[in-house]
């Protein structure tokens, strides 16, 4: 492929540590593909001084200079920010594309925006400003929330290779995760598991439970079709990576601390993000959080329609 037609990989930083550690990951992931690095900070979310309701308007056009000087310098400060990460992609990666760019909007509309031309799109766990006590920051968790490509979220302790990717799935029809995980496995030569965990469900308010056998054939019937789940998942997918050693699992336990647990044998998790409409928006399952608070590795979210 045309080195100048392949899609980029697309980092975001702010200066703080952990957008240092997603840009070191980035550098990587670029290197893995043979493709560019842009390295995006956008604008602070600092208020501006006319974002406040001047008591009067002489009050608004008093502050409007001092606005627009304040802007200018957080312009400087995203650019200096992007400029000098991308100086330390360069380092760490010589002859890499690398390619700063400070945005004008928000670091979430900045990011959302670029990765739908992004092979991948690379964040951090917590930026500037956000509380040690939080895992994950509120940029992090919003870009995933709208972003239409894949997404990396760099966290997790895991300090060796691993030499496993995990996709976690929920239906049989998560094959663009699926999909997904074999070619992150081939890419990195790493054996693959697709893992499908699963509880039966409560009804609370039933006051006369069924009989004992009843409830064991439909706890039968439904390990059948649950096992199912990863085999349709990755149906057709071995025959196209017969390079990649993989093994579907499927496992009775709550998913959200099946998949944490897996993350602490795998180089990268990959979950298929199913985002359901809300009355605020789009918003990630409680799986997704899960994981993306407690993973021992990076989370690859791959957005899948509810």
């Amino acid at each position: 492929m045309n080195r100048s037609a392949q899609l980029p990989v697309v980092v975001g930083v702010d200066g703080s540590d952990h957008s240092l550690r997603a840009l070191d990951r980035a550098v990587e992931e670029a290197v893995l593909r043979g493709a560019p690095l842009e390295v995006l900070c956008g604008a602070s979310a600092h208020r501006r001084a006319s974002d406040g309701a001047p008591g009067a308007a002489g009050e608004a056009e008093a502050v409007r200079p001092a606005d627009e000087e304040h802007r200018r310098a957080l312009a400087r400060q995203s650019r200096q920010i992007a400029e000098s990460a991308a100086e330390r992609a360069r380092e760490s990666a010589p002859g890499l594309d690398v390619r700063p760019s400070a945005a004008g909007e928000n670091a979430v509309a900045a990011l959302v925006r670029a990765g739908r031309r992004a092979a991948l799109t690379v964040v951090g766990t917590r930026g500037h400003g956000g509380f040690t006590g939080l895992l994950l920051g509120s940029v992090s968790l919003r870009v995933a929330a709208h972003i239409e490509g894949p997404l990396m979220v760099v966290r997790g302790d895991n300090e060796r290779p691993r030499h496993t990717v995990v996709v976690g799935v929920e239906y049989g029809a998560d094959t663009d995760a699926a999909r997904y995980g074999f070619e992150e496995a081939g890419r990195r030569a790493t054996a693959l598991l697709v893992l499908h965990a699963w509880e039966l469900p409560v009804y609370p308010g039933v006051m006369v439970p069924p009989p004992t056998r009843v409830l064991e054939e439909i706890a039968e019937e439904q390990a059948r079709y649950e096992e199912s789940v990863p085999m349709d998942a990755v149906a057709g997918l071995r025959e196209a990576h017969p390079n990649v050693d993989a093994r579907v699992e499927t496992v009775y336990a709550g998913p959200g601390h099946a998949l944490v647990e897996a993350s602490a044998a795998a180089d990268l998790v990959v979950l298929a993000a199913h985002r359901r409409h809300r009355l605020f928006g789009m918003r990630l399952g409680p799986v997704t959080h899960a994981v993306l608070h407690h993973a021992h590795c990076p989370v690859v979210l791959v957005p899948t329609a509810a």
